[in-house]
């Protein structure tokens, strides 16, 4: 069973907090199923990443990167996300070594 996303979105900011981390909801979507975007900054190195739900064929979420670049890059990429699919969630974190708190799997780390 998954957390409904306003629930799942609560943990990760506390997680990220705990650790000495910002971060906040850019946008907030539909609270039992819109989507997340998760943009992780490193204030260290002035660079971003993005992670983006998906679910696999277990039913399980995982994370994606469906875009590398710039921060512009991710930016554009999250806003075109935006207007295809109003009930998106988008989370940013702010972290000195660039940390995402995602707990679930993250398809680069695998």
């Amino acid at each position: 069973m998954l957390l409904n996303s306003d629930l799942w979105v609560g943990a990760l900011i506390r997680r990220a907090q705990i650790e000495g981390a910002s971060a906040t909801v850019v946008r907030r979507g539909d609270a039992r199923a819109g989507t997340v975007i998760v943009k992780a900054y490193n204030t260290s190195e002035r660079s971003a990443r993005a992670y983006a739900e998906a679910f696999g064929q277990d039913g399980d979420r995982l994370w994606i990167q469906p875009v590398t670049g710039t921060e512009s890059d991710i930016d554009a990429y999250i806003q075109r996300q935006a207007g295809y699919d109003p009930d998106i969630w988008v989370v940013e974190i702010e972290d000195r070594q660039g940390r995402h708190f995602i707990t679930e799997k993250v398809a680069d780390e695998a």
